[in-house]
C-alpha cells in the first residue's frame, strides 16, 4: 500500500469549501470578497485572550508580507500557508509526491495535503509564541472565565488555542475568495495591511511615524534641522526626519510595477472555428507574478524565527550562529541570512556598529538570497500554478484557438510556448528580487518594507485586471465559455 492509499481516509475528509456548480455573478463576487475584508479587519482587533499586554512582534519586519496582527487571534497572519505551500512545492519539484494534479483523485489528496500542512505549521509557529517566553506573548499569571479560574498552564493553552483557530481561521477565509470572491485571499490579505500601513505612514499624528506631521513639525520648528553643510541635516531631511528618499522610492515602486506589468511578449492566437475571431496570449515580464516572492521572504523569515527561539532558549548562544542586541541579530548566521530592512541597516554614518565587510556581506547575501530564490521559486509557481507551456498548450487548445502559421496541435504549441515562458520566468523573478532589495535599502513610508509594497502593488494591478475581466465576461457570457469559465 503506497502512501496515497494510506493517507486517502484522512486527506479526503478535510473540510473543504465547497466550490459554485455554476457562475457566480460579479456582484456576488464582489460581496463575499469585501464580506472576507471587513471579516478579517474585524479578527485583526480582538485581542488574544489572556495575554498581560505588551509583548516582541516576532514578525515584525515581515509583518507586510505575512499579513495578520501582532496580538490579535489572527496573530500567524498567512505564515502557515506559505509555509505548506513551500512544503509542497519543494516536494513536487522534486516530484516525490507522486501526485498528477490533472486527475480528479489526486487533486482532492493535494488539496487535503495542503489543508493538513497547514494546521500542522500553524500549531507549529503558535506553540513558540506562547510556550518559549521571553516576550513574543505575555501570559497573564491568572485568567477568570466567569466561575472558571485558570492558573498560567491553563491560560498559555486558551491563548494557544486562540492563535490555533486565528491561523485555521485565515485558511479557510482565503478558500471562499479563492472560489467565491475575485482574486485570492491570501493577496486580499496582504492589500489590506500594507494599505493599513501606508496610510499610517503618512497620516499618523506621531513624530517619525507620520510623513505629513514630520513636515509639520519641520516646518513650524518643533524640530530642527542641522547644517545641511557639515552636519547631519541633508540624513535628516532625506532619511530620518523628512522621509523624502522613502517617499520618492514608494512612489518609484508604484511606477516601476505598473509599467513592467505592461511589458510583455504577445503571442498571436486566432479561432480555429470562428472565422475573424482572434486574440492574443501575454507573457508579461513578470510572468509568476510577484506572489512566489511571498515564498522566498517567508523562508527567510522562518530562518529569523529559529534564530529568535534559540536566542530566548539558549544562555549563551555559540557565536557563529549569531548574538542579538536589542531583540535583532547583530552578528553570526542569523545576522547575515537577516534581509536589510530599512536604511539605517546599511548606512554606515547612521550609527551601524558592524564592520564595513559584515554589511557588505550581509547586503551581499540578502541580493543574492532574493535574486536567485526569487529565480527558483518562480519556476516552482509556474509549473504547480498550471502557467508552464504544457499546460498552458492544452488550455489555449481546449479553447479552440490556434497559433497562425502553426499546426493546431499541442506539442507544437508547446514548443513555442517554451521559446518564451521559461527565460521571462527566470529573468522576471530575478528582477522582482532585485527591486524588494533595492527598496528595502532605500526605505517606504510606513515601513511596509520593499517586498510588501512591491506585493501590495502588483496584486492590486492583477486585481483590477481580474475584475475588468469578470465585468467583461458579464457583458458576454459567450467568453464565459470560451474561456472555461462556465
Amino acid at each position: 500500500m503506497g502512501w496515497k492509499e494510506a493517507a486517502e481516509p484522512v486527506l479526503a475528509r478535510m473540510p473543504t469549501v465547497r466550490r459554485p456548480e455554476g457562475h457566480v455573478p460579479f456582484k456576488r463576487k464582489l460581496m463575499w470578497t469585501g464580506a472576507i475584508l471587513v471579516l478579517y479587519f474585524f479578527l485583526t482587533n480582538i485581542a488574544i485572550l489572556g495575554t498581560s499586554g505588551g509583548g516582541e512582534d516576532l514578525f515584525g519586519e515581515f509583518r507586510a508580507i505575512l499579513a495578520g496582527q501582532q496580538g490579535s487571534i489572527l496573530q500567524v497572519g498567512i505564515g502557515p500557508i506559505v509555509t505548506a505551500s513551500i512544503v509542497l512545492q519543494l516536494l513536487g519539484g522534486a516530484n516525490l509526491l507522486g501526485l498528477d494534479t490533472d486527475d480528479p483523485r489526486d487533486q482532492v489528496l493535494y488539496q487535503g495535503l495542503q489543508k493538513l500542512l497547514v494546521v500542522v505549521m500553524t500549531a507549529l509557529t503558535a506553540a513558540p509564541l506562547v510556550l518559549a517566553g521571553g516576550g513574543f506573548l505575555v501570559p497573564a499569571q491568572q485568567l477568570e472565565l466567569g466561575s472558571l479560574t485558570f492558573g498560567p498552564t491553563g491560560v498559555k493553552l486558551i491563548m494557544f488555542a486562540q492563535i490555533f483557530v486565528g491561523g485555521i481561521l485565515i485558511l479557510y477565509m482565503d478558500e471562499v475568495v479563492s472560489k467565491w470572491g475575485v482574486g485570492s485571499g491570501v493577496g486580499l490579505f496582504i492589500i489590506a495591511g500594507v494599505s493599513q500601513m501606508l496610510i499610517g505612514g503618512f497620516f499618523a499624528l506621531e513624530r517619525g511615524a507620520g510623513f505629513f506631521y514630520n513636515w509639520f513639525l519641520i516646518l513650524t520648528g518643533d524640530v530642527q534641522i542641522d547644517s545641511i553643510i557639515g552636519g547631519n541635516g541633508l540624513y535628516q531631511l532625506l532619511v530620518s526626519e523628512g522621509q523624502i528618499i522613502a517617499l520618492m522610492t514608494t512612489l518609484l515602486i508604484f511606477l516601476i510595477v505598473v509599467y513592467t506589468e505592461s511589458v510583455r511578449v504577445e503571442i498571436p492566437l486566432s479561432h480555429s472555428r470562428v472565422k475573424g475571431a482572434r486574440g492574443r496570449f501575454p507573457v508579461k515580464l513578470i510572468y509568476a507574478s510577484v506572489l512566489p516572492m511571498i515564498l522566498v521572504r517567508a523562508v527567510q523569515a522562518n530562518i529569523q524565527f529559529m534564530g529568535q527561539i534559540l536566542n530566548q532558549q539558549w544562555s549563551e548562544m555559540p557565536k557563529f550562529l549569531g548574538t542579538y542586541s536589542g531583540g535583532e541579530p547583530a552578528s553570526g548566521f542569523f545576522y547575515y541570512t537577516a534581509p536589510i530592512y530599512r536604511p539605517d541597516d546599511w548606512m554606515w554614518w547612521a550609527g551601524v556598529t558592524q564592520e564595513t565587510w559584515q554589511v557588505l556581506l550581509r547586503i551581499g547575501v540578502d541580493l543574492t538570497f532574493m535574486v536567485i530564490g526569487g529565480a527558483i521559486f518562480a519556476i516552482f509557481w509556474v509549473e504547480t500554478t498550471d502557467m508552464g507551456p504544457e499546460s498552458t498548450a492544452k488550455q489555449i487548445q481546449n479553447s479552440g484557438m490556434q497559433i497562425p502559421g502553426f499546426r493546431q496541435n499541442v506539442g507544437v504549441v508547446e514548443k513555442v510556448m517554451e521559446r518564451y515562458i521559461p527565460q521571462v520566468t527566470v529573468i522576471g523573478g530575478a528582477l522582482v528580487g532585485l527591486l524588494a532589495v533595492w527598496a528595502n535599502m532605500l526605505g517606504t513610508i510606513g515601513g511596509v518594507t520593499g517586498t510588501g509594497l512591491l506585493l501590495a502593488v502588483s496584486i492590486t494591478y492583477k486585481l483590477y485586471e481580474e475584475i475588468a475581466e469578470e465585468q467583461m465576461m458579464e457583458m458576454h457570457p459567450m467568453m464565459r465559455q470560451m474561456f472555461g469559465s462556465e
